[in-house]
């Protein structure tokens, strides 16, 4: 359990972070805090301010918009991360990706480790590296463990694009961008994006640019 002096720097700064109504400012690759693991969350924000800056991560996801977002990408170095996805893709998007809706939900203290050992690779954004996309393979199936906002234990398994959003937000909160699993010479602008490679898979890029695909 986090001793009052631990609670007191992160209780200042995320008060500080909340006094300004709005989304919440997302850092960019190249600031520290995302490249710091963040520490576990033992009760360091009490449950009213928890709640205050879950409710304030999720505006800012909305607003930027994304599927998910974690505290350190704007700044707070606690593993706190929040997902969504309304999946609004068209049906050949959907069975290639297996991109499904996902409720609002928090993680808190999230750890994943593969189901099998299959893996899918799909171009992949980051609210943190703005205006770039790059194909990352990532484990097809996941299996998620750690607690909600409330403190109750989470056990689940993701499979398809849900379990990207999780591999991506997890891995925020080890210090880890997607770039560091990205196959680089895959790396695009969204203009390019959205003029060259609109396609359900990478296939295309993949022959195009000169990479493998797993």
């Amino acid at each position: 359990m986090a001793t009052p002096s631990d609670r007191a720097p992160l209780t200042e700064q995320v008060e500080q972070l909340l006094a300004t109504k709005g989304p919440l400012t997302i850092v960019a690759a190249g600031d520290p805090a995302l490249r710091r693991p963040a520490e576990r969350f033992d009760g360091q924000l009490d449950p009213a301010l928890l709640a205050r800056f879950v409710e304030a991560l999720r505006i800012t996801m909305h607003a930027a918009p994304g599927v998910g977002l974690a505290a350190p990408q704007v700044g707070v170095g606690l593993r706190i991360a929040v997902i969504e996805d309304p999946a609004p893709v068209p049906e050949e998007v959907r069975l290639a990706r297996g991109r499904v809706p996902q409720p609002f939900r928090v993680l808190v203290n999230p750890s994943y480790e593969p189901v099998g050992t299959s893996r899918a690779a799909f171009f992949e954004g980051c609210l943190s590296v703005p205006g770039y996309q790059a194909v990352v393979a990532r484990h097809a199936e996941v299996r998620l463990t750690g607690e909600d906002e409330h403190g109750r234990a989470v056990d689940e398994v993701f499979t398809g694009w849900p379990a990207r959003i999780v591999q991506h937000e997890t891995d925020h909160l080890d210090g880890v961008l997607y770039l560091d699993r990205a196959e680089l010479r895959s790396l695009s602008s969204n203009q390019a994006i959205a003029e060259r490679w609109a396609e359900p898979t990478p296939a295309r890029a993949a022959e195009a640019l000169g990479f493998e695909l797993p």
